[in-house]
């Protein structure tokens, strides 16, 4: 099922909610069912990635580059743009998610330990892929969009991954070219946590980059795939009138639907590969 079908189901479950309750299919995605909601409060503290994730929460931690780890309550945890490579940590997650826009962002070995591997792009050529991972307490969805390739266009060759945990919609940009389209945005649904690239160049340029956070809205920006302070501070300038802008030095952050900050803020996390204390 494509993410437009995706849609057209989810509304179409949600104008027949007494049906749908006793059929078997695919879960109630609430980030497109309850798009309008804007819960506000304060939020997050930082804890351990080994430390038990409280009830509500998720904890998402910056692990580098594109890759962080996502963990719920019940001690399942998520990597995006997944490379090989986390850490030292003996820790293996049970999703792993991944883009092949550059090497950086995918492996072609992962370990086969891992239960779930999710490719963002399809095993046919130009086709969009289609995941949709229900664990229970961690549902997993994917957005196609393109990318640029060898000088031209790989359709449907990105991902945008939703990863709706205790309430919370949070979604990772991938190895984004382009601005998505209306389709796009409403496949989506609502993004309380975004994962941003803000390198500038090899993903969107930051005035584009800059529309597409304008747009999600979302209460948490995670800005990643920068490489140096210029086009972090540049991007942190584009946005500053309308967010938030906090830089504390943190690797990982705790957040629940409950304390979603009430201005939309931009949280800058420092890199931090998984390693247990010695």
């Amino acid at each position: 099922m494509t993410p437009v079908r995706h849609l057209a189901w989810l509304l179409f479950a949600a104008l027949s909610a007494p049906v749908a309750a006793q059929d078997a299919g695919p879960r109630l995605s609430h980030c497109i069912a309850i798009a309008d909601a804007t819960p506000g409060v304060q939020y997050i503290h930082k804890a351990s990635f080994r430390d038990a994730v409280p009830d509500f929460s998720a904890r998402i931690s910056y692990l580098g580059h594109s890759q962080f780890l996502i963990q719920t309550p019940g001690g399942l945890s998520a990597v995006t743009d997944y490379n090989g490579w986390i850490g030292s940590a003996d820790f293996l997650p049970d999703v792993v998610t991944m883009n092949h826009a550059h090497s950086s962002h995918w492996t072609g070995a992962p370990d086969p330990a891992i239960p779930h591997v999710l490719r963002g792009w399809s095993e046919t050529f130009g086709e969009a892929a289609d995941r949709y991972l229900d664990l229970g307490e961690m549902l997993v969805r994917n957005v196609s969009t393109d990318i640029r390739s060898m000088g031209g266009v790989e359709e449907n060759g990105n991902s945008i991954f939703i990863f709706e945990v205790e309430g919370l919609c949070i979604g990772h940009l991938g190895h984004l070219h382009h601005e998505p389209n209306e389709e796009q945005y409403a496949a989506l649904g609502r993004v309380d946590v975004l994962m941003a690239p803000v390198d500038g160049g090899m993903t969107l340029d930051l005035p584009t980059m800059t529309k597409v956070v304008e747009r999600l809205k979302s209460s948490i920006v995670l800005p990643m795939h920068w490489f140096s302070g210029g086009s972090l501070n540049w991007f942190l300038d584009g946005v500053a009138d309308e967010f938030a802008i906090v830089n504390e030095g943190d690797s990982e952050i705790m957040v629940s639907l409950r304390d979603l900050p009430s201005r939309p803020t931009v949280i800058v996390l420092q890199p931090q590969p998984l390693s247990d204390p010695r």
